[in-house]
């Protein structure tokens, strides 16, 4: 029997260290995922945030054969793996949000941020 895959679309963002860290989340993606694509990676201005350095974002589309629940588990793993803790000085080592799976949408806020509605037409 044949396991489901599921399509996904991910956002990508950090705010210190920004290539480096976009770029070992694509190599980690690459890993999880099958049938992935990139958008180009574009800065954007920090919202509602004291700091003042500007976020690297980028999307991710492509499928797995996880379940919704334990994809977000390892988004958050590899999130951690990667350097990210939540303090509270605003430093984003890495964010990984699960934007679309099979066609239902989280994060809304994220769907009406400049940068996705510039980025989802690359996918």
């Amino acid at each position: 029997m044949t396991q489901k895959e599921h399509h996904i679309i991910i956002s990508l963002a950090s705010n210190i260290n920004q290539e480096a860290h976009l770029e070992a989340a694509r190599t980690q993606l690459i890993q999880l995922l099958t049938e992935v694509h990139f958008t180009r990676a574009i800065f954007t201005d920090p919202i509602g945030t004291l700091r003042q350095e500007p976020y690297l974002n980028q999307l991710c589309s492509g499928t797995t054969a996880l379940g919704m629940n334990l994809l977000n588990e390892v988004l958050k793993e590899i999130e951690k793996r990667l350097g990210r803790t939540h303090n509270e000085d605003g430093i984003v080592t890495l964010d990984l949000d699960l934007l679309e799976y099979d066609g239902e949408r989280f994060h809304l806020r994220d769907w009406n941020r400049n940068y996705v509605k510039d980025l989802i037409n690359e996918l």
